[in-house]
């Protein structure tokens, strides 16, 4: 993706046609665009990261993949010099990203069973409601939490009916579960809230520069610890062809995730893409399941609609606010 064009002072230039204004500065279409497709990208993680581990295990598969996607954004999208990262950006910036990653792939490598894999995933899949709550509470609009709480309450109901209704998610025996062995559901909201702040406060921190080709390489360094620190080696047997291939494809899907989510948040329609992003957890799981050849229960397609309906009233809230006529 191409650099938006700078004007003699450094600053971002105002955009042509396909530009709008948001929150005091320019927001591209193109930009919004690419963070849309980030959702897209991402919905395959879940279905190539557990076909990956099959293969490879939790820990190595994960560092093989972050290792390639890390490459893969270092050849394909190059980033700035490191002199021209703003300090609070690169460290607290850095750190989320790390954070997020690298919590939520412990997590799951915690979860001893794999409705607990399936729990934690829920709880992980909370960044789109904090991230929509984050963004209303920062935007300085009078009740603006209060007025996209519905559509979060909504749309995060409809979440917890589509991937834990799919999977035979047994509400008491999760409870019993959490209290047996907290730290990976402890690990998974702390990460999910990292990357709604991460999403939320980065654009405002990076003047611009996109640290996402530096963050990635990082969490792959991050993984190949927690790898080598867990005492897994490497696999009894061999992996296929079709192993190393599923490592490429969820490195791509990944990476190419990441990069258009970094170029959507800072350069695209915030709000847009927080509503965008309850879609993840709906089209992660209906992927998965194609992926892995398992069946969609009616449960899946009725939190689906919640989740549509979530994300519309959302919407509009946001539209009436952009509305110079209201």
């Amino acid at each position: 993706m191409a650099d938006d064009a700078r004007n003699a002072s450094g600053t971002p230039a105002p955009m042509a046609s396909h530009a709008g204004h948001s929150g005091g500065h320019v927001v591209s279409s193109r930009a919004t665009a690419a963070g849309l497709m980030a959702i897209v990208l991402w919905s395959f993680m879940a279905g190539t990261v557990r076909i990956v581990a099959e293969s490879f295990g939790a820990t190595l598969g994960s560092a093989l993949i972050y290792t390639v996607g890390g490459i893969l954004l270092l050849v394909f999208r190059r980033p700035a010099p490191i002199r021209e990262f703003p300090k609070k950006y690169l460290i607290i910036g850095g750190l989320l990203f790390v954070f997020y990653e690298s919590s939520i792939s412990l997590s799951l490598g915690l979860a001893s069973l794999a409705a607990s894999s399936v729990e934690v995933s829920l709880v992980n899949y909370l960044w789109p409601t904090m991230m929509v709550l984050l963004a209303a509470a920062v935007s300085r609009r009078r009740h603006a939490v209060w007025k996209v709480l519905p559509g979060a309450i909504v749309a995060t109901a409809g979440v917890v009916l589509a991937v834990g209704g799919n999977s035979g998610l047994d509400w008491r025996a999760a409870v019993q579960r959490i209290a047996d062995n907290p730290l990976p559901y402890v690990l998974a909201f702390a990460g999910a809230l990292a990357w709604s702040v991460y999403a939320v406060f980065t654009p405002s921190w990076s003047h611009g520069v996109d640290g996402t080709s530096v963050f990635f390489p990082c969490v792959a360094v991050a993984l190949w610890i927690i790898h080598f620190a867990s005492g897994q080696g490497w696999p009894a047997e061999p992996p296929s062809l079709v192993a190393w291939l599923f490592v490429f494809i969820a490195a791509a899907a990944i990476g190419g995730g990441y990069a258009c989510w970094g170029y959507g948040i800072l350069h695209g329609s915030m709000e847009r893409l927080a509503i965008a992003s309850y879609a993840t957890p709906v089209l992660s799981t209906g992927a998965s399941a194609v992926l892995l050849g398992l069946a969609l229960s009616l449960p899946f397609w009725c939190g689906a609609l919640l989740v549509a309906a979530g994300s519309v009233l959302n919407y509009l809230v946001s539209a009436r606010r952009s509305d110079p006529t209201t």
